[in-house]
């Protein structure tokens, strides 16, 4: 699965992007975001407040509890403000 992460998510992971095989255990929106942080320091302090962090499957915006099973991409990105 391919996972996408942009503005200060992406600078703090280090990478634009990456494909992972996500463990069985995952299966929502949530559980990846647990799962990610405990893959490092720079995972762990983009997601230190994961409730912020705003997701897309496959374009798509989605809630913390919404299963990811069957999804081809996976975007990370922090709240987006107006101007």
């Amino acid at each position: 699965m391919k996972l996408k992460y942009f503005a200060w998510v992406r600078e703090r992971i280090g990478t634009p992007e990456e494909e992972v095989e996500l463990p069985h255990e995952v299966e929502t929106v949530r559980d990846l975001l647990d799962w990610l942080k405990a893959r490092g320091d720079g995972y762990a302090e983009a997601l230190r407040f994961p409730e912020a962090i705003r997701v897309a499957i496959d374009q798509e915006h989605v809630r913390h509890d919404e299963r990811i099973a069957g999804a081809r991409e996976i975007a990370l990105f922090p709240p987006m403000t107006g101007g």
